[in-house]
């Protein structure tokens, strides 16, 4: 009997490739994540909060005696540092959610390759690269939201989570309704629904495959934007409060019952947010 040529063998394992390749993908994220996200000794004199005290001169000091600390500008460095940062950790937290819709998306170009339709196939690469550019995207946004949080005193500098009861209330309660909220439920219904949300916007060629990842990050990010908004209560990089958020993130979009988990999850940011505007 012929043996089947190499690339015809792994034409029929390309599904477990492929998920193997996104297991490596968020295994490397959560890798990078565990071990400070870059955020070494080297990185530290230029956050805000290394060597503040140090950094203060005359202009920082108030003529009472006392002292006014003023974060030092950001260095280009860091701020690349901290979108990759960001992306690295949507990275780890959105993937393992979207991969049965990046997974369905390959089967369906191998049917069509199985039929000999080729034309206007695209890897499966250019649909996951669509998506992911999406969440740089929005990395970039929460990058400028952190800075100015920081600038403004409402985050601290190192733990990067809110020392302001009124902003920590703002979000919990913000989340809380934008979970029960028309426009979340119908961004998670196409997040829930890979077969039907490829049928209805499929396009052939690299450019419909590069459409369709992006349109699928769009919905991911209309759905999940409030959770992740989150991090500034609890911490940018408190590595439980990101753990926490995926299982979140993968229950309301993956279980039978995720809906119902999303909605008590927006009830308990309610009373959460309310509890934390009234205590003294």
């Amino acid at each position: 009997m012929r043996q089947a040529p190499l690339v015809e063998r792994l034409l029929r394992r390309e599904r477990a490739i492929t998920a193997a390749a996104l297991g490596v993908l968020c295994a490397l994220a959560w890798f990078y994540l565990l071990n400070g996200a870059g955020f070494g000794a080297g990185a530290w004199p230029s956050h805000p909060a290394a060597g503040a005290m140090a950094g203060m001169d005359m202009a920082g000091m108030d003529m009472g005696g006392g002292a006014e600390m003023h974060p030092p500008a950001w260095s280009a460095g860091f701020w690349a540092l901290s979108a990759g940062m960001w992306w690295t950790m949507m990275v780890a937290m959105m993937v393992p959610s979207a991969a049965p819709t990046i997974l369905l998306y390959g089967q369906v170009q191998r049917r069509a390759s199985a039929r000999g339709q080729t034309a206007g196939l695209a890897p499966i690469g250019v649909f996951a690269g669509g998506y992911l550019l999406v969440w740089l995207g929005f990395s970039l946004l929460a990058v400028l939201a952190q800075w100015a949080l920081q600038r403004n005193g409402l985050i601290s500098p190192a733990g990067m989570a809110s020392q302001s009861r009124w902003l920590s209330a703002s979000v919990l309660i913000g989340a809380g309704l934008y979970q029960l909220s028309p426009l979340q439920n119908a961004c998670l219904s196409h997040c829930r629904s890979p077969a039907g949300f490829l049928s209805r916007h499929w396009q052939a060629g690299p450019w419909g495959a590069l459409r369709l990842g992006v349109l699928h990050g769009a919905y991911c990010v209309g759905c999940c934007w409030m959770l992740m908004a989150l991090l500034f209560v609890g911490g940018v990089m408190n590595l439980a409060w990101v753990a926490g958020l995926t299982l979140l993130v993968i229950a309301e979009k993956l279980l039978p019952g995720g809906r119902w988990v999303g909605r008590a999850c927006g009830a308990a940011l309610l009373v959460w947010g309310v509890a934390a505007a009234i205590r003294p």
